[in-house]
């Protein structure tokens, strides 16, 4: 009962965001047209429910080859990829609610694992990747809301000389997939609309410990 609810719920408020935040998308649209090499919309293939691949919608932050360009699919915080409008964009989040279309769709939920590319998903441990997307992913997670500066901390390890892909295999996805289990064993409404919050409330307040306060069982981020 509670994943047909849930699933109402994501319809409705996908539907109700698209509908109240048109006014905003719209001269972002027109922005990105006007800016950076023109175009509007990324497209991406990404693993979702029960490990099956589909297409992710986000507003374009980057240069269009940025994936065969130095870097590859990892971001820093001053990625020289990024487009004029794209470090707003993602510093805001705003660039992934075009995914409310994907929620319309049923590709996703508001609340869930972020869904990440079938690189990414190869190097979680192999016990993370039998559970991790047991549940449709979302827009937002616990892990989003750990990982809030995740580009900050890559960009660190990059500059201190560190191996950034093999930071993400053995701390990040390892960590990341102990939390998910943790959102797995007490998801409930509840715990959705907690999430909710804290995603809005560590946008304006990056430094905010409350989703430890709020979640006192979940493993905490020690890095």
């Amino acid at each position: 009962m509670y994943l047909i609810l849930k699933r109402f719920f994501d319809f409705l408020s996908a539907l109700f965001a698209l509908l109240i935040l048109s006014p905003l998308l719209i001269p972002i649209v027109i922005g990105l047209k006007l800016t950076g090499e023109g175009y509007i919309w990324y497209l991406q293939e990404r693993v979702g429910h029960k490990n099956k691949l589909f297409n992710i919608l986000k507003f374009a932050t980057m240069l269009k080859n940025s994936p065969n360009m130095a870097g590859g699919i990892i971001t820093t915080k001053k990625d020289p990829r990024i487009t004029p409008m794209g470090g707003f964009l993602r510093k805001s989040k705003i660039n992934e609610l075009p995914q409310l279309i994907n929620i319309l769709k049923g590709d996703m939920s508001v609340v869930g694992p972020r869904p990440v590319m079938q690189k990414s998903f190869n190097a979680y441990p192999d016990d993370v990747k039998k559970v991790i997307y047991n549940v449709p992913p979302g827009l937002t997670g616990i892990g989003s809301i750990i990982f809030r500066d995740e580009e900050e901390l890559i960009s660190q390890i990059k500059d201190q000389g560190g191996d950034t892909w093999d930071f993400y295999i053995n701390k990040i996805y390892p960590f990341k997939g102990k939390v998910e289990q943790w959102y797995q064993q007490n998801q409930s409404f509840l715990t959705d609309l907690k999430i909710i919050i804290l995603t809005a409330w560590v946008i304006l307040s990056p430094e905010s410990e409350l989703v430890y306060k709020w979640f006192p069982g979940l493993p905490k981020r020690e890095f």
